[in-house]
Protein backbone atom coordinates (compact mmCIF):
# COMPACT_ATOMS: atom_id res chain seq x y z
CA UNK A 1 0.00 0.00 0.00
CA UNK A 2 1.39 3.20 -0.85
CA UNK A 3 2.08 5.84 1.86
CA UNK A 4 0.28 8.95 0.45
CA UNK A 5 -2.66 11.32 1.60
CA UNK A 6 -4.52 14.33 0.33
CA UNK A 7 -3.25 17.86 0.01
CA UNK A 8 -4.95 19.78 -2.20
CA UNK A 9 -7.08 22.45 0.36
CA UNK A 10 -4.89 21.67 3.09
CA UNK A 11 -3.18 24.31 5.44
CA UNK A 12 0.71 24.04 5.44
CA UNK A 13 0.57 23.44 9.46
CA UNK A 14 -1.50 20.22 8.87
CA UNK A 15 1.02 18.74 6.41
CA UNK A 16 2.87 16.70 9.02
CA UNK A 17 -0.07 15.66 11.25
CA UNK A 18 -1.29 14.09 7.48
CA UNK A 19 1.43 11.90 7.38
CA UNK A 20 1.12 11.12 11.21
CA UNK A 21 -2.31 9.85 10.30
CA UNK A 22 -1.53 8.37 6.68
CA UNK A 23 -1.30 4.44 6.54
CA UNK A 24 2.02 3.96 6.86
CA UNK A 25 3.50 0.34 7.42
CA UNK A 26 7.08 -1.08 7.32
CA UNK A 27 7.51 -1.43 3.80
CA UNK A 28 4.97 0.90 3.03
CA UNK A 29 6.07 2.78 -0.51
CA UNK A 30 6.38 6.28 -0.87
CA UNK A 31 5.13 8.25 -2.95
CA UNK A 32 6.50 11.66 -5.30
CA UNK A 33 3.90 14.10 -2.36
CA UNK A 34 4.77 12.52 0.30
CA UNK A 35 9.09 12.46 -0.37
CA UNK A 36 8.03 16.62 -0.97
CA UNK A 37 6.53 16.79 2.93
CA UNK A 38 8.79 15.08 4.36
CA UNK A 39 11.72 17.38 3.13
CA UNK A 40 9.90 20.59 3.38
CA UNK A 41 8.33 19.36 6.65
CA UNK A 42 9.19 16.75 8.94
CA UNK A 43 12.51 18.08 11.12
CA UNK A 44 14.48 15.51 9.67
CA UNK A 45 13.84 15.56 6.32
CA UNK A 46 16.04 18.54 5.23
CA UNK A 47 19.40 16.57 7.12
CA UNK A 48 18.93 13.06 5.79
CA UNK A 49 18.98 15.05 2.33
CA UNK A 50 21.28 17.46 1.97
CA UNK A 51 23.38 17.23 5.44
CA UNK A 52 26.04 14.67 3.81
CA UNK A 53 26.63 16.90 0.83
CA UNK A 54 27.06 19.90 2.86
CA UNK A 55 29.67 17.49 4.95
CA UNK A 56 31.16 16.60 1.42
CA UNK A 57 31.26 19.69 -0.10
CA UNK A 58 32.83 21.99 3.38
CA UNK A 59 36.23 21.74 1.77
CA UNK A 60 37.11 22.46 -1.60
CA UNK A 61 38.80 20.38 -3.53
CA UNK A 62 42.42 21.27 -4.11
CA UNK A 63 43.38 22.01 -8.04
CA UNK A 64 46.68 21.23 -9.40
CA UNK A 65 47.70 21.23 -13.27
CA UNK A 66 51.45 20.07 -13.40
CA UNK A 67 54.14 21.93 -15.23
CA UNK A 68 51.57 24.87 -15.52
CA UNK A 69 51.94 28.38 -14.27
CA UNK A 70 49.94 29.41 -10.95
CA UNK A 71 47.30 31.45 -12.88
CA UNK A 72 45.90 28.41 -15.06
CA UNK A 73 44.64 26.88 -11.93
CA UNK A 74 43.53 29.73 -10.37
CA UNK A 75 41.46 30.62 -13.67
CA UNK A 76 39.99 27.36 -13.37
CA UNK A 77 38.85 28.29 -9.34
CA UNK A 78 37.78 31.85 -10.55
CA UNK A 79 35.57 30.35 -13.10
CA UNK A 80 34.24 27.89 -11.26
CA UNK A 81 33.28 30.10 -8.60
CA UNK A 82 31.92 32.31 -11.29
CA UNK A 83 29.42 29.38 -12.77
CA UNK A 84 28.46 28.34 -8.94
CA UNK A 85 29.43 24.99 -9.41
CA UNK A 86 29.26 23.91 -6.58
CA UNK A 87 25.57 24.99 -5.75
CA UNK A 88 24.08 23.15 -8.59
CA UNK A 89 26.30 20.04 -7.83
CA UNK A 90 24.70 20.30 -3.78
CA UNK A 91 21.54 20.72 -5.49
CA UNK A 92 21.43 17.70 -7.92
CA UNK A 93 22.68 15.39 -4.81
CA UNK A 94 19.80 17.02 -2.63
CA UNK A 95 16.91 16.50 -5.07
CA UNK A 96 18.42 12.45 -5.63
CA UNK A 97 18.21 11.73 -2.19
CA UNK A 98 14.73 13.18 -1.84
CA UNK A 99 13.34 11.12 -5.03
CA UNK A 100 15.47 8.75 -5.77
CA UNK A 101 16.92 10.42 -9.37
CA UNK A 102 17.81 14.20 -10.59
CA UNK A 103 19.39 15.72 -13.57
CA UNK A 104 21.56 18.20 -14.65
CA UNK A 105 21.21 19.67 -17.87
CA UNK A 106 23.22 22.56 -19.44
CA UNK A 107 21.02 25.60 -21.59
CA UNK A 108 21.81 28.01 -24.32
CA UNK A 109 19.36 30.19 -25.52
CA UNK A 110 20.94 30.36 -28.78
CA UNK A 111 22.03 27.19 -29.75
CA UNK A 112 19.04 24.07 -29.33
CA UNK A 113 19.07 21.72 -26.36
CA UNK A 114 19.65 18.39 -29.09
CA UNK A 115 22.89 20.25 -30.48
CA UNK A 116 26.31 19.62 -28.88
CA UNK A 117 28.02 22.52 -27.87
CA UNK A 118 31.13 24.00 -29.81
CA UNK A 119 33.46 23.68 -27.06
CA UNK A 120 35.63 25.89 -28.46
CA UNK A 121 33.71 28.99 -28.52
CA UNK A 122 31.69 28.10 -25.41
CA UNK A 123 33.75 31.48 -23.31
CA UNK A 124 31.23 33.07 -25.80
CA UNK A 125 28.15 31.12 -25.34
CA UNK A 126 25.32 32.36 -23.20
CA UNK A 127 25.50 28.77 -20.78
CA UNK A 128 23.71 28.35 -18.10
CA UNK A 129 22.12 24.89 -15.65
CA UNK A 130 19.38 23.63 -14.44
CA UNK A 131 18.64 21.14 -12.04
CA UNK A 132 15.22 18.86 -13.11
CA UNK A 133 13.41 16.65 -10.23
CA UNK A 134 11.81 13.72 -11.76
CA UNK A 135 8.66 15.54 -12.52
CA UNK A 136 10.33 17.85 -14.64
CA UNK A 137 11.65 14.89 -16.96
CA UNK A 138 8.92 11.96 -16.27
CA UNK A 139 8.63 9.77 -18.76
CA UNK A 140 12.30 10.52 -20.05
CA UNK A 141 14.22 8.55 -17.41
CA UNK A 142 12.20 5.31 -17.33
CA UNK A 143 15.03 3.23 -18.03
CA UNK A 144 15.03 0.57 -20.56
CA UNK A 145 14.29 -3.25 -18.74
CA UNK A 146 15.07 -4.96 -21.85
CA UNK A 147 18.40 -6.92 -20.33
CA UNK A 148 20.27 -7.30 -23.75
CA UNK A 149 19.51 -3.29 -24.63
CA UNK A 150 22.56 -1.03 -24.73
CA UNK A 151 20.83 1.39 -22.19
CA UNK A 152 19.64 -1.29 -19.86
CA UNK A 153 19.09 0.56 -16.53
CA UNK A 154 20.98 3.52 -18.11
CA UNK A 155 19.66 7.10 -18.46
CA UNK A 156 20.25 7.17 -22.44
CA UNK A 157 18.08 10.69 -22.66
CA UNK A 158 16.40 13.37 -21.00
CA UNK A 159 13.83 15.51 -21.29
CA UNK A 160 11.54 18.02 -20.52
CA UNK A 161 8.75 19.89 -21.19
CA UNK A 162 9.12 18.26 -24.65
CA UNK A 163 12.28 19.22 -25.18
CA UNK A 164 15.27 16.38 -25.52
CA UNK A 165 18.97 17.15 -24.84
CA UNK A 166 22.31 16.07 -26.38
CA UNK A 167 23.69 13.33 -24.85
CA UNK A 168 26.62 15.85 -23.77
CA UNK A 169 24.26 18.46 -22.06
CA UNK A 170 23.12 16.58 -19.56
CA UNK A 171 24.08 14.25 -16.31
CA UNK A 172 21.98 12.29 -14.24
CA UNK A 173 22.11 11.48 -10.63
CA UNK A 174 20.52 8.48 -8.80
CA UNK A 175 20.53 7.75 -5.54
CA UNK A 176 21.42 4.47 -4.94
CA UNK A 177 21.84 1.78 -8.48
CA UNK A 178 17.87 0.98 -10.05
CA UNK A 179 16.80 -2.50 -9.28
CA UNK A 180 15.59 -4.73 -12.45
CA UNK A 181 11.93 -4.19 -12.90
CA UNK A 182 11.93 -2.07 -9.39
CA UNK A 183 9.53 0.86 -10.26
CA UNK A 184 10.26 4.25 -7.86
CA UNK A 185 6.77 5.88 -7.58
CA UNK A 186 8.43 9.04 -6.18
CA UNK A 187 10.98 9.35 -9.19
CA UNK A 188 8.46 7.83 -11.96
CA UNK A 189 10.67 5.28 -13.23
CA UNK A 190 12.93 2.27 -12.74
CA UNK A 191 15.44 4.27 -11.28
CA UNK A 192 17.18 4.90 -7.49
CA UNK A 193 14.98 5.63 -4.42
CA UNK A 194 14.67 8.01 -1.92
CA UNK A 195 17.01 8.03 1.12
CA UNK A 196 13.16 8.52 2.73
CA UNK A 197 12.25 4.70 1.59
CA UNK A 198 13.56 2.70 3.91
CA UNK A 199 13.52 4.87 6.86
CA UNK A 200 9.73 6.40 6.10
CA UNK A 201 8.22 4.13 9.64
CA UNK A 202 10.76 5.22 11.65
CA UNK A 203 10.20 8.76 10.38
CA UNK A 204 6.61 8.28 11.66
CA UNK A 205 7.14 7.23 14.96
CA UNK A 206 9.52 10.48 15.07
CA UNK A 207 6.62 12.49 15.08
CA UNK A 208 4.72 10.65 17.75
CA UNK A 209 8.36 11.32 19.80
CA UNK A 210 7.65 14.56 19.52
CA UNK A 211 3.63 14.91 20.67
CA UNK A 212 5.34 12.74 23.32
CA UNK A 213 7.63 15.68 24.21
CA UNK A 214 5.35 18.50 23.68
CA UNK A 215 2.79 16.37 26.09
CA UNK A 216 5.53 16.19 28.64
CA UNK A 217 6.53 19.77 28.46
CA UNK A 218 2.91 20.68 28.76
CA UNK A 219 2.74 18.63 31.93
CA UNK A 220 6.25 19.70 33.47
CA UNK A 221 4.65 22.56 35.26
CA UNK A 222 1.84 21.28 37.14
CA UNK A 223 2.00 21.41 41.13
CA UNK A 224 0.06 18.88 43.16
CA UNK A 225 -1.04 20.76 46.42
CA UNK A 226 -1.71 17.93 49.29
CA UNK A 227 -4.45 19.61 51.27
CA UNK A 228 -5.74 17.81 54.23
CA UNK A 229 -9.63 17.58 53.28
CA UNK A 230 -11.70 19.68 56.25
CA UNK A 231 -14.24 16.79 56.77
CA UNK A 232 -17.25 15.06 55.72
CA UNK A 233 -18.98 18.42 55.83
CA UNK A 234 -17.73 21.02 53.72
CA UNK A 235 -18.97 24.03 53.07
CA UNK A 236 -19.06 27.44 50.90
CA UNK A 237 -16.67 29.10 53.47
CA UNK A 238 -13.88 26.01 53.25
CA UNK A 239 -14.36 25.73 49.71
CA UNK A 240 -12.82 29.16 49.26
CA UNK A 241 -10.19 28.86 51.41
CA UNK A 242 -9.21 25.78 49.44
CA UNK A 243 -9.21 28.09 46.30
CA UNK A 244 -7.46 30.67 48.32
CA UNK A 245 -4.55 28.36 48.91
CA UNK A 246 -4.08 26.92 45.30
CA UNK A 247 -4.35 30.72 44.32
CA UNK A 248 -1.03 31.53 46.20
CA UNK A 249 0.58 28.44 44.87
CA UNK A 250 0.04 29.31 41.51
CA UNK A 251 0.77 32.90 41.80
CA UNK A 252 4.27 32.29 43.93
CA UNK A 253 7.33 33.13 42.05
CA UNK A 254 11.04 33.29 43.02
CA UNK A 255 11.84 35.19 46.19
CA UNK A 256 7.92 34.73 47.55
CA UNK A 257 7.05 33.23 51.07
CA UNK A 258 3.86 31.12 51.14
CA UNK A 259 2.23 29.63 54.04
CA UNK A 260 0.65 26.07 53.77
CA UNK A 261 -0.46 23.74 57.00
CA UNK A 262 1.53 21.42 58.89
CA UNK A 263 -0.37 18.70 56.92
CA UNK A 264 -0.10 20.18 53.34
CA UNK A 265 2.16 19.43 50.82
CA UNK A 266 3.60 21.03 47.54
CA UNK A 267 4.77 18.66 44.53
CA UNK A 268 5.55 18.06 40.92
CA UNK A 269 4.55 15.15 38.81
CA UNK A 270 7.12 12.27 38.86
CA UNK A 271 8.59 12.48 35.23
CA UNK A 272 11.00 9.94 36.09
CA UNK A 273 9.71 7.08 34.18
CA UNK A 274 8.44 9.22 31.68
CA UNK A 275 12.01 10.07 31.02
CA UNK A 276 13.87 7.06 30.67
CA UNK A 277 11.35 5.42 28.78
CA UNK A 278 11.34 8.45 26.19
CA UNK A 279 14.95 8.79 26.20
CA UNK A 280 15.51 5.08 24.99
CA UNK A 281 12.41 5.34 22.27
CA UNK A 282 13.80 8.82 20.78
CA UNK A 283 17.46 6.93 20.73
CA UNK A 284 15.91 3.72 19.10
CA UNK A 285 13.99 5.69 16.56
CA UNK A 286 17.25 7.86 15.21
CA UNK A 287 19.33 4.91 15.12
CA UNK A 288 16.60 2.95 13.04
CA UNK A 289 16.36 6.25 10.76
CA UNK A 290 19.80 6.05 10.73
CA UNK A 291 20.40 2.39 9.73
CA UNK A 292 17.91 2.64 7.13
CA UNK A 293 19.51 5.78 5.69
CA UNK A 294 22.44 4.31 5.94
CA UNK A 295 24.11 6.80 7.71
CA UNK A 296 26.71 6.95 10.81
CA UNK A 297 24.03 7.42 13.72
CA UNK A 298 25.84 10.18 15.16
CA UNK A 299 25.32 12.59 12.01
CA UNK A 300 21.60 11.97 12.60
CA UNK A 301 21.45 12.22 16.61
CA UNK A 302 23.18 15.51 15.69
CA UNK A 303 26.06 14.98 18.64
CA UNK A 304 29.02 16.48 19.12
CA UNK A 305 32.05 14.06 18.27
CA UNK A 306 34.08 13.32 21.54
CA UNK A 307 37.15 14.66 20.45
CA UNK A 308 36.31 15.94 17.02
CA UNK A 309 37.41 14.96 13.85
CA UNK A 310 41.24 16.33 14.63
CA UNK A 311 41.74 13.39 17.37
CA UNK A 312 40.49 10.77 14.56
CA UNK A 313 38.39 8.75 16.87
CA UNK A 314 36.50 5.75 15.70
CA UNK A 315 33.11 7.62 15.14
CA UNK A 316 35.20 10.37 13.48
CA UNK A 317 36.58 8.03 11.67
CA UNK A 318 33.65 6.40 10.40
CA UNK A 319 31.83 9.79 9.69
CA UNK A 320 34.78 10.44 7.11
CA UNK A 321 34.49 6.78 5.68
CA UNK A 322 30.74 8.24 4.85
CA UNK A 323 31.73 11.14 3.46
CA UNK A 324 34.80 10.09 1.10
CA UNK A 325 31.83 7.56 0.01
CA UNK A 326 29.27 10.88 -1.07
CA UNK A 327 32.49 12.34 -2.37
CA UNK A 328 32.98 8.94 -5.00
CA UNK A 329 28.91 9.40 -5.29
CA UNK A 330 29.50 12.97 -6.52
CA UNK A 331 32.46 12.97 -8.58
CA UNK A 332 30.61 11.88 -11.96
CA UNK A 333 28.73 15.24 -11.69
CA UNK A 334 32.39 16.93 -10.54
CA UNK A 335 33.85 15.50 -13.82
CA UNK A 336 31.09 16.78 -16.00
CA UNK A 337 31.25 20.54 -14.73
CA UNK A 338 35.13 20.14 -14.74
CA UNK A 339 34.73 19.86 -18.68
CA UNK A 340 32.43 22.49 -19.16
CA UNK A 341 34.64 25.14 -16.51
CA UNK A 342 38.35 24.13 -18.54
CA UNK A 343 36.86 24.77 -21.83
CA UNK A 344 35.60 28.61 -20.79
CA UNK A 345 38.38 29.24 -18.16
CA UNK A 346 41.48 28.32 -20.76
CA UNK A 347 39.88 30.09 -23.81
CA UNK A 348 42.08 32.07 -26.78
CA UNK A 349 42.05 35.12 -24.51
CA UNK A 350 43.17 33.53 -21.22
CA UNK A 351 46.43 31.51 -23.09
CA UNK A 352 47.22 34.92 -25.00
CA UNK A 353 47.68 36.49 -21.56
CA UNK A 354 49.65 33.61 -20.12
CA UNK A 355 52.21 33.72 -23.45
CA UNK A 356 52.74 37.23 -22.52
CA UNK A 357 53.33 36.27 -19.26
CA UNK A 358 55.74 33.43 -19.65
CA UNK A 359 57.53 33.99 -23.36
CA UNK A 360 59.73 31.27 -22.98
CA UNK A 361 57.83 29.49 -22.11
CA UNK A 362 54.40 29.23 -24.07
CA UNK A 363 55.39 32.15 -27.32
CA UNK A 364 56.04 29.54 -29.91
CA UNK A 365 53.33 27.35 -28.89
CA UNK A 366 49.93 26.71 -30.34
CA UNK A 367 46.67 26.88 -28.21
CA UNK A 368 45.21 23.51 -28.80
CA UNK A 369 48.57 21.75 -28.26
CA UNK A 370 48.11 23.47 -24.63
CA UNK A 371 44.96 23.38 -24.16
CA UNK A 372 45.30 19.68 -24.56
CA UNK A 373 48.29 19.25 -22.25
CA UNK A 374 46.72 21.52 -19.23
CA UNK A 375 43.71 19.31 -19.48
CA UNK A 376 46.23 16.02 -19.35
CA UNK A 377 47.89 17.58 -16.42
CA UNK A 378 45.01 18.52 -14.34
CA UNK A 379 44.20 16.94 -10.88
CA UNK A 380 41.62 17.78 -8.55
CA UNK A 381 41.73 16.02 -5.06
CA UNK A 382 39.84 16.18 -2.17
CA UNK A 383 41.44 17.36 1.04
CA UNK A 384 41.14 14.62 3.84
CA UNK A 385 38.43 15.63 6.47
CA UNK A 386 40.72 13.99 9.18
CA UNK A 387 42.58 17.05 10.32
CA UNK A 388 45.60 16.35 12.37
CA UNK A 389 46.26 19.38 15.52
CA UNK A 390 48.29 22.27 14.56
CA UNK A 391 51.46 20.85 16.67
CA UNK A 392 51.44 17.59 14.69
CA UNK A 393 51.04 19.89 11.03
CA UNK A 394 54.03 21.81 11.92
CA UNK A 395 55.77 18.27 12.37
CA UNK A 396 54.75 17.17 9.55
CA UNK A 397 55.61 20.43 7.16
CA UNK A 398 59.39 20.23 9.14
CA UNK A 399 59.92 16.63 8.33
CA UNK A 400 59.11 17.78 4.26
CA UNK A 401 61.21 20.85 4.78
CA UNK A 402 64.14 19.12 5.99
CA UNK A 403 63.53 16.27 3.27
CA UNK A 404 63.88 18.73 0.59
CA UNK A 405 66.69 20.56 2.06
CA UNK A 406 68.74 16.81 2.27
CA UNK A 407 67.98 16.82 -1.47
CA UNK A 408 69.33 20.24 -2.35
CA UNK A 409 72.63 19.18 -0.39
CA UNK A 410 72.99 15.73 -2.15
CA UNK A 411 71.70 16.70 -5.83
CA UNK A 412 73.23 20.50 -6.16
CA UNK A 413 76.79 19.73 -5.96
CA UNK A 414 76.62 17.05 -8.96
CA UNK A 415 74.79 19.80 -11.25
CA UNK A 416 75.81 21.76 -13.58
CA UNK A 417 74.64 25.87 -13.64
CA UNK A 418 71.06 25.72 -15.26
CA UNK A 419 70.18 22.16 -13.26
CA UNK A 420 70.86 24.05 -10.57
CA UNK A 421 68.51 26.76 -11.05
CA UNK A 422 65.75 23.74 -12.16
CA UNK A 423 66.18 22.13 -9.04
CA UNK A 424 66.20 25.46 -6.71
CA UNK A 425 62.96 26.33 -8.82
CA UNK A 426 60.99 23.16 -7.80
CA UNK A 427 62.36 22.74 -4.30
CA UNK A 428 60.54 26.56 -3.64
CA UNK A 429 57.78 25.84 -5.07
CA UNK A 430 57.26 22.93 -3.00
CA UNK A 431 58.38 24.96 0.34
CA UNK A 432 55.98 27.61 -0.89
CA UNK A 433 53.49 25.41 -0.80
CA UNK A 434 54.10 24.49 2.90
CA UNK A 435 51.65 27.39 4.57
CA UNK A 436 51.88 26.02 7.68
CA UNK A 437 55.56 26.97 8.38
CA UNK A 438 55.73 29.97 5.51
CA UNK A 439 52.60 31.55 4.71
CA UNK A 440 53.93 33.66 1.93
CA UNK A 441 55.63 32.37 -1.52
CA UNK A 442 59.27 32.69 -2.70
CA UNK A 443 60.22 34.61 -5.60
CA UNK A 444 63.51 34.63 -6.82
CA UNK A 445 64.44 36.17 -10.57
CA UNK A 446 65.60 32.73 -11.60
CA UNK A 447 67.43 34.49 -14.88
CA UNK A 448 69.88 36.15 -12.26
CA UNK A 449 70.24 33.45 -10.32
CA UNK A 450 71.51 31.39 -13.59
CA UNK A 451 73.95 33.97 -14.40
CA UNK A 452 75.05 33.92 -10.85
CA UNK A 453 75.61 30.50 -10.79
CA UNK A 454 77.34 30.26 -14.03
CA UNK A 455 79.99 33.18 -12.83
CA UNK A 456 80.34 30.83 -9.84
CA UNK A 457 81.33 28.03 -11.66
CA UNK A 458 84.04 29.89 -13.68
CA UNK A 459 85.37 31.30 -9.99
CA UNK A 460 87.31 28.32 -8.67
CA UNK A 461 89.73 28.19 -11.64
CA UNK A 462 90.33 32.05 -11.73
CA UNK A 463 91.06 32.05 -7.83
CA UNK A 464 93.37 29.32 -8.54
CA UNK A 465 95.55 31.09 -11.65
CA UNK A 466 95.45 34.10 -9.28
CA UNK A 467 97.04 31.72 -6.29
CA UNK A 468 99.42 30.56 -8.73
CA UNK A 469 100.81 33.75 -10.26
CA UNK A 470 101.58 35.10 -7.29
CA UNK A 471 103.92 32.07 -5.88
CA UNK A 472 107.84 32.69 -6.60
CA UNK A 473 109.52 30.32 -9.01
CA UNK A 474 111.06 27.85 -5.77
CA UNK A 475 107.28 27.51 -4.90
CA UNK A 476 106.27 26.96 -8.18
CA UNK A 477 108.79 24.52 -8.53
CA UNK A 478 108.26 22.18 -5.80
CA UNK A 479 104.41 23.65 -4.87
CA UNK A 480 101.39 21.69 -5.85
CA UNK A 481 101.73 23.80 -8.73
CA UNK A 482 104.96 22.97 -9.80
Amino acid sequence: MAASFLTAGTEVGSRLRNLLDADIKPGSDLDYETAKDIYCYHPLGRKLAESPITMAQSQPRDITVQDAPGEVADEFERVWESMQCDSYIHDAGRIARIYGISSIVAGSDKVKASEAFDMERLADTDLYFNVLDPLNTAGSLVLSQIPTARDFNKPAHVSSNGVSFHPSRFQVVMNERPIYLSYTVTAFGFVGRSVYQRALYPMKSYLRSMIADDMIQTKLGVFIAKIKSPGSVINNVMKGLAAVKRAFVKEAQTGNVVQIGETDSIETLNMQNADGAGTYSRTNILKNIATSADMPAKLVENETLVMGFGEGTEDAKQIVAYIESVRQWLQPIYAWFDNYVQYRAWNQDFFARIQRLYPEQYGKKEYADVFSEWRRNFAAAWPSLLREPESEQVKVAETKFQAIVSLLQTVMPECDADNKVLLIQSALDNISENKTLFPQAFTLDYEQLRLYQEKKAQAPADSEQQEFRSLGPEAKKFGRFG
